[in-house]
């Protein structure tokens, strides 16, 4: 199932004519408040005052055109405009392809390094997401420059990558704040770990460093799964050696587990809400699918009167 949704993932002629149904438009309103950043704002206030922390996605990839990557830029710049009007402004998350990337790395750059300037200025957080593994090399320069001289910016890396405990260990001596998730997108065996045992083991490993770099070094680690039983052992596990579980912040998907982001909230973990938005909402969505059978199951039920 996970290799059918990935490939519907990919499909152009899904993309374009399967959003436009009318029970995929219901499914996807359970991951995501709308497709507005009006929409986005409204779930954002409703999270912060309950004391979750939001990060922001305005969704789509691989764009054609610089013109169409600018447009995606001054929409973060002014949502970061709005977002600095919140006691406690939302960080932002944003895919380098949206940038630009594809068409120009430099021109991605300099986007990037102007979004993590705003961020910055107005109290928030610039996070660059991680795409499939043929972008890993070019994400890391980016990141890599961008650390040189900003403090407040972060990377998503891919556990399932075998390539990633080097990329990790590349990192650490920028002080990196690493947003940890497992990986959504169809990679080869030869590349990537397909089994869920090896995925989770590989998870732990690097949550595992990157807390201790968390507790010696300063840097941040964010634990983007909504696995809580994992969670619980890589908290045991940096407390043991001396990590509080304050270091250990938890990221989940809205809409996915909010009931135990409160929990974790509760138990000490700073928690966070990753509120996704826009009208390319396609392949994200059926990723999220791909990651849960749970996801699967809520989905079926919207072909239901």
């Amino acid at each position: 199932m996970r290799r059918v949704l990935l490939w519907m993932a990919r499909n152009t002629w899904l993309r374009d004519h399967l959003p436009r149904l009318p029970f995929a438009r219901r499914a996807v309103r359970r991951f995501m408040p709308g497709e507005t950043s009006d929409e986005a704002l409204a779930a954002a206030d409703a999270l912060l005052a309950e004391g979750i922390g939001v990060l922001f996605t305005h969704l789509g990839e691989n764009l054609a055109s610089l013109a169409d990557a600018d447009a995606v830029v001054q929409h973060y710049h002014a949502l970061l405009d709005r977002a600095a009007t919140r006691p406690r402004p939302p960080e932002i998350s944003v895919k380098l392809t949206q940038l630009g990337l594809d068409i120009d790395a430099e021109r991605a750059f300099e986007h990037a390094d102007g979004l993590a300037r705003h961020a910055k200025a107005v109290g928030s957080f610039f996070w660059l997401d991680m795409e499939a593994s043929d972008y890993v090399d070019a994400t890391l320069a980016i990141y890599e420059r961008l650390r040189s001289t900003h403090d407040r910016a972060g990377i998503c890396l891919q556990a399932y990558l075998k390539r990633t405990p080097a990329d990790v260990q590349r990192l650490l001596p920028l002080q990196p704040a690493i947003r940890l998730v497992k990986g959504a997108y169809d990679e080869p065996g030869s590349i990537a770990y397909r089994a869920k045992p090896d995925v989770d083991a590989a998870y732990l490993a690097l949550a595992v460093v990157i807390a201790e770099a968390a507790r010696d070094q300063g840097a941040r680690l964010a634990l983007g799964t909504h696995d809580s039983a994992l969670i619980e052992r890589i908290a045991l596990m940096a407390e043991a050696s001396g990590t509080p579980r304050s270091a250990l912040e938890v990221h989940m998907l809205f809409g996915i587990r909010a009931s135990e982001l409160r929990r974790l909230s509760s138990a000490g973990f700073p928690a966070f809400s990753l509120v996704a938005y826009g009208e390319a909402w396609y392949a994200w969505y059926m990723r999220r699918l791909a990651e849960r059978p749970a996801n699967v199951i809520f989905a079926l039920r919207q072909l239901l009167p």
